[in-house]
């Protein structure tokens, strides 16, 4: 892993930055959405100097829930997260019903124009350069999510229409419908593609797969956020599941204890959250329980990069650590929503279906 050196701006950023509040925070009225402690560990976003907690919510599958039971479990999440100092909520059309659900959760806690809002849009249009379906996604889901100020960070899902959405977005950013733009991908073979954006698109925000596995993203992509001072959301930092069905069982390794890891979530969390260049990890989960082990994680020290490599060499020697990629998404679970729902419906109509 290389170095890192902050830029020049990175510099006079966070410097100007060190005295301001949260990004998303602001008085509370009641329990539900007290402020958050002082002691957590956040990061600057370079294009605005305000500073985020290092670990948000992510909201796919998880969040894309029909039954009242499934919902309360999720606006518990929800809850848990803000009173736990968590500000980011990363959300997307494309996640069935996450948007409706969060924006009712977030009426609930009166916290809709404070929490930081991820968003994105996945567009083409009736022909090429039309951009009357982005307009309505963005209408939508404002709409959804009760948001009666711009959104706060509106991202291009997966590259998707990219050449025409980006230049979009920054219409948008100027014309004050969003405040910050960047784009995304989770699949590391389009990595390459999504570092020359960065470097190209005077984005704010890059969002990208990242994890003690999946380290394909240090190669370019953090490198070029680093060279443009554009922040970075990572997603998939828990492999959705899959680090912890591989080290279910097995105890902590001895050497992280000084970092107050006491959870795997937090050892795996942690080691994202110590790259420099992170801005901040979205972790999704309906269980509270777990929502409580991720948000540990932005507390406390932080590896060095000696020891980010001893993380990495224990990984390694865990049996089936190898063979993760192959291994289906959130193991041994199921979410019952608009997104499974028509999954299953196609699939039962097509004669092929990817293995």
């Amino acid at each position: 892993m290389q170095e890192w050196t902050p830029t020049r701006r990175q510099v006079m950023l966070g410097s100007a930055a060190a005295a301001l509040p949260l990004g998303a925070q602001a008085a509370a009225d009641g329990p539900a959405t007290r402020p958050a402690p002082d002691d957590l560990i956040t990061r600057v976003v370079p294009a605005t100097g305000e500073r985020l907690p290092a670990i948000g919510l992510g909201t796919f599958q998880t969040f894309d829930t029909l039954s009242d039971r499934g919902r309360e479990r999720i606006r518990e999440v929800a809850r848990r997260h803000w009173r736990a100092g968590g500000r980011v909520f990363d959300v997307s059309p494309l996640y069935g019903r996450s948007e409706t659900n969060l924006g009712d959760f977030a009426t609930e806690l009166r916290i809709n124009d404070r929490m930081f809002l991820a968003n994105k849009v996945w567009s083409t249009g009736d022909h090429l350069w039309d951009d009357s379906h982005a307009a309505e996604s963005l209408r939508r889901s404002a709409r959804r999510l009760s948001r009666d100020r711009p959104i706060d960070l509106m991202q291009c899902h997966s590259l998707t229409n990219v050449d025409v959405v980006v230049p979009l977005l920054h219409a948008w950013k100027k014309e004050k419908r969003v405040r910050l733009i960047g784009v995304t991908h989770h699949d590391p073979v389009y990595y390459d593609v999504l570092a020359d954006w960065v470097s190209r698109a005077e984005l704010d925000f890059v969002q990208v797969h990242y994890s003690i596995h999946t380290r394909a993203a240090e190669r370019r992509v953090l490198p070029a956020a680093r060279a443009g001072g554009t922040a970075v959301l990572v997603n998939m930092p828990l492999e959705k599941a899959r680090l912890h069905r591989i080290v279910e069982g097995r105890p902590l390794p001895g050497f992280t204890a000084g970092l107050g890891i006491e959870t795997w979530s937090q050892f795996f969390l942690k080691w994202v959250i110590s790259h420099p260049d992170v801005t901040c990890a979205i972790p999704a989960t309906s269980n509270p329980d777990h929502l409580a082990e991720n948000v540990a994680a932005m507390r406390g020290p932080l590896p060095d990069q000696d020891t980010r490599e001893r993380m990495v060499r224990h990984m390694e020697t865990i049996p089936g650590f190898d063979r993760l990629a192959a291994m289906p998404w959130y193991p041994g679970k199921s979410y019952a929503g608009l997104v499974s729902r028509s999954q299953a419906a196609l699939r039962a109509r097509s004669p092929w279906w990817p293995s």
